[in-house]
């Protein structure tokens, strides 16, 4: 069995995966020691891969290499199926990485734009066998932080479907116009991307992908667990 681990800005995914298929996924806002031995219990893990957006707490190392046989840190050093033309391999976030390598084990030689709806909206291009990088941009709830820290009276919201566009009241104009941008960006990434690679796959996933993909104008694959199942692969990949 393999331990997956991704740290990201917000949370903590732990998945289980067996003969390559997911048996177990949690998500976790907070992770402690006592929380990842309660998540590991009842199972015989023989490989981990670790990957995260941020500083990495001492006592993950101390408990899976402790129990562990095979485990892989995920670096720019890992060895990938695919190209990476990254100029700065050693900046690119791991999240972006497994979401490519995930994106290459579903359609392999395809080209694809993985869009990951996260704390930032990331789109990253895989061309064939070759990573090209990607941009990034302010996530949904930076959009939101951002209007209430930096005006004087504007409101902190949440992200909602009930609101009128053109609106007439603040909240709905600020939902408007952030979900708006948001949806209007997305559709014009693949628009644009679409007109130099007309037979492309649309990746989207992320903690905000699940609200933004019924409004896009074209036609995606909602894809949750890209990149747990990219990390699986890099796992496996790198144990070779």
């Amino acid at each position: 069995m393999n331990l997956i681990v991704d740290i990201g800005n917000t949370s903590t995914k732990l998945a289980i995966y067996k003969d390559g298929k997911k048996i177990s996924v949690s998500r976790l806002n907070e992770l402690s020691c006592e929380e990842l031995v309660k998540e590991l219990s009842g199972y015989k893990i023989k490989k981990a891969i670790v990957s995260s957006v941020k500083t990495v707490p001492p006592f993950i190392y101390d408990l899976i290499f402790a129990n562990i046989p095979h485990v892989h840190i995920l670096s720019c050093k890992s060895r990938l199926p695919f190209k990476n033309e990254y100029e700065t391999p050693d900046t690119l976030g791991s999240d972006r990485i497994a979401a490519v390598a995930g994106a290459y084990n579903c359609f392999c030689g395809e080209n694809i734009l993985i869009i990951d709806s996260g704390t930032a909206i990331t789109y990253d291009f895989l061309i064939g066998k070759n990573y090209k990088g990607g941009n990034i941009s302010p996530g949904i709830d930076i959009r939101f932080k951002a209007l209430y820290k930096f005006t004087g009276k504007l409101p902190l919201i949440e992200k909602s479907s009930d609101f009128s566009s053109p609106a007439r009241n603040t909240t709905d104009a600020i939902l408007a116009g952030v979900i708006g941008g948001v949806t209007y960006e997305i559709n014009e990434y693949i628009r644009t991307f679409k007109k130099e690679h007309k037979d492309i796959k649309v990746i989207i996933t992320g903690g905000d992908a699940g609200f933004l993909k019924e409004r896009l104008s074209h036609q995606i694959y909602y894809l949750p667990d890209i990149v747990i199942d990219g990390l699986n692969y890099i796992l496996e990949y790198n144990a070779k």
